[in-house]
């Protein structure tokens, strides 16, 4: 499939977005000469990928994780990253080259990363164990910062609704913190009907219900790179590394925590693809 927007956004790589709250805020960035997105001292910073589809037969799969791990590698070379997130959808409907696509190439980053399966991964959490060493719905705290990751598949690549049960424990768990980020692959709301998704309104309430959820992480639908919001609450979208299809460009998103807690995000035109919105009929 060559194009699945649904969407027409506003957003083009190398223009600033717009305010998106007093605490959070989003750019664009047209390469790797990355801005500094804020004057105070930073808490945290990562970056967060999706949709590699390594495997997919047609595309040059293994060149475009050469890139993406030589691209983070620069990132964290000119402005120290934190670690990695790569948000699903690592391997194209062949779960036995999870192995081979971790050892091969996110093994090289120089910074840790974490991964989410995605509806193309087949995965479960026994499966995502024996590769990552952690269950396909986990959490972790960095520097005074919660982050909550659950699966959005299953092991046929069905969508389903994240588990509720442990996103409120883990949730609860971190109640303390003044900031949480929530990653899961297949965004859980219809923006509009012919959205690639999948509606989870108990999962929406739930997020909601804790102030301390500043933001979600989505991968997915590989044309989109910009912000949708379920009431206050931001749900943010990184283009694609891989696959036949999305954005002309490929790239990831940064997202940065400062000492004082305020949150900027930008995306990165890593491929230097100077096409936009490109469609095919």
């Amino acid at each position: 499939m060559s194009n699945r927007r649904f969407f027409i956004k506003s957003s083009v790589a190398g223009v600033v977005l717009a305010s998106l709250s007093p605490a959070v805020s989003s750019f664009a960035s047209t390469d790797l000469h990355e801005p500094k997105i804020s004057s105070a001292k930073t808490r945290l910073r990562f970056a967060i990928a999706s949709d590699g589809h390594y495997g997919q037969p047609g595309t040059d799969f293994k060149t475009d994780h050469e890139n993406i791990v030589r691209w983070l590698n620069e990132s964290h070379n000119k402005n120290p990253l934190d670690f990695v997130i790569i948000n699903g959808d690592l391997v194209h409907d062949r779960p036995e080259l999870l192995s081979e696509v971790k050892k091969e190439y996110y093994d090289r980053l120089k910074v840790p990363f974490y991964a989410i399966p995605g509806n193309h991964d087949h995965a479960d959490a026994k499966i995502w164990k024996s590769v990552f060493g952690y269950e396909d719905n986990f959490s972790f705290q960095k520097n005074g910062i919660g982050f909550v990751l659950a699966n959005t598949s299953d092991t046929t690549g069905k969508y389903i609704c994240p588990d509720n049960v442990f996103l409120k424990n883990e949730l609860d768990r971190f109640k303390s913190l003044e900031t949480i980020f929530v990653i899961l692959h297949i965004p859980p709301h219809f923006w509009v009907p012919e959205s690639p998704f999948v509606e989870c309104p108990d999962t929406i309430k739930l997020l909601h219900s804790y102030p301390n959820v500043k933001a979600v992480f989505h991968g997915h639908d590989h044309s989109l790179d910009a912000v949708f919001y379920t009431n206050k609450l931001p749900h943010f979208f990184d283009a694609h590394i891989g696959g036949n299809w999305g954005t002309a460009y490929k790239g990831y998103r940064i997202v940065e925590v400062g000492e004082d807690n305020k949150i900027s995000t930008f995306q990165v035109n890593a491929s230097q693809n100077p096409t936009l919105n490109e469609t095919k009929l």
